[in-house]
């Protein structure tokens, strides 16, 4: 379970936390980041960072403690972006190893065209031996900050699933999964190893996280499952132990690794991650047909909630996501009716189902 020998590409996500000290930065760390990613560079790895901190570096530079607002995080994040690259540049060039900055925000990774753009990008970095990376565009981003990717949580694991990475470490002051809420019960006892994600976890998972940082237990959790599917292991760790991540790459066994239970290919990974533009209500033939890797007819829609066109990522009541193939206001139009009225309404070249087999998954969890 923790022997990573075969682990080529690993994705690294870091928390605010556990790059800052003393309400600062802590350059110390990020040497010590630089170093051990040094030594996996030089071992034929291939590494990813995910990084968050902009927002707490900002605040420091503005010597503000905290801004609820908005529009005051989003300017903290844009002061605070360059001086965390700048951190990472400084740390890495003692090693000779050159760093690139990607900013993402969700409608990226939501968009098929501009999320296989960014994995061809991301390649052509680790091709190059450049350590990519990434955070979220915060000062632009259109959603509350935090409620996208949680502290970069969510955002590690779709890197990671998006471009086929082995091992996911996640650094944070979060140092294991707990069989309890250890901040209410100091009797909780880690929990090494998670075969599945069973209900009980979720709800034994904390809230929020802390001061400067928006991912809690919980964004955790919602990163494991989006790492399975993608047949990736995740390490989650205390951040601030000395040699983390050559340890856990070592196979030490550190923190609790999550096991991955399937591995979906990447088109279904993207269906399967991506924000859904609406509803398509079925019937329960329609749902065992499907579930049979059958199409979606026309014939077994119901009904159709939300605006979104052909080629939209959209959910199949709570139980499945599909790319469909016709808009929702043709769709309103065909629901119930014989897959040869589709035809006729859209013309002799369309496809005669709402989706095929190919363009379907179901949520397995």
């Amino acid at each position: 379970m923790r022997d990573f020998s075969n682990a080529k590409r690993i994705v690294i996500k870091i928390g605010t936390n556990t790059l800052t000290k003393d309400a600062g930065v802590d350059s110390v760390y990020f040497r010590q980041v630089a170093e051990q990613v040094n030594a996996l560079l030089h071992a034929g790895r291939q590494i990813v960072i995910i990084t968050s901190g902009a927002i707490g570096m900002g605040l420091g530079q503005l010597e503000v403690e905290s801004a609820k607002d908005i529009k005051m995080r989003q300017a903290c994040a844009a002061i605070g972006q360059p001086l965390l690259m700048a951190e990472y540049r400084k740390a890495f060039q003692r090693y000779g190893v050159a760093v690139a900055q990607v900013l993402l925000t969700a409608e990226v990774l939501n968009n098929r065209k501009t999320y296989l753009n960014l994995r061809h990008s991301i390649e052509t970095l680790l091709k190059l031996s450049v350590v990519p990376i990434l955070n979220e565009n915060d000062s632009v981003s259109t959603e509350e900050i935090g409620s996208a990717f949680g502290d970069n949580d969510k955002l590690s694991a779709l890197v990671a699933s998006k471009i086929d990475a082995d091992l996911l470490i996640m650094l944070s002051d979060i140092d294991a999964l707990y069989d309890r809420n250890p901040r209410k019960f100091p009797d909780a006892r880690p929990i090494p190893t998670v075969f599945e994600i069973t209900s009980e976890i979720i709800r034994n998972a904390g809230d929020k996280g802390s001061k400067h940082a928006t991912g809690g237990m919980k964004t955790k959790i919602e990163a494991a499952k989006i790492a399975s599917n993608a047949g990736c292991r995740i390490v989650l760790a205390d951040g601030r132990l000395k040699n983390v991540i050559s340890r856990i790459v070592a196979g030490e066994q550190i923190g609790t690794i999550f096991m991955p239970k399937r591995k979906l290919s990447n088109r279904a990974r993207w269906i399967l991650n991506s924000a859904p533009a609406g509803i398509i209500c079925i019937d329960e033939g329609a749902m065992r047909a499907i579930k049979a890797r059958k199409s979606l007819l026309p014939s077994g829609v119901t009904g159709v909630e939300g605006t979104f066109e052909a080629g939209s990522v959209v959910m199949l009541n709570d139980r499945a996501k599909a790319v469909a193939s016709i808009g929702s206001t043709q769709l309103k139009t065909l629901a119930g009716k014989h897959s040869t009225e589709i035809k006729k309404l859209l013309g002799p070249k369309h496809r005669d189902v709402v989706a095929i087999p190919e363009d379907i998954v179901i949520m397995d969890y």
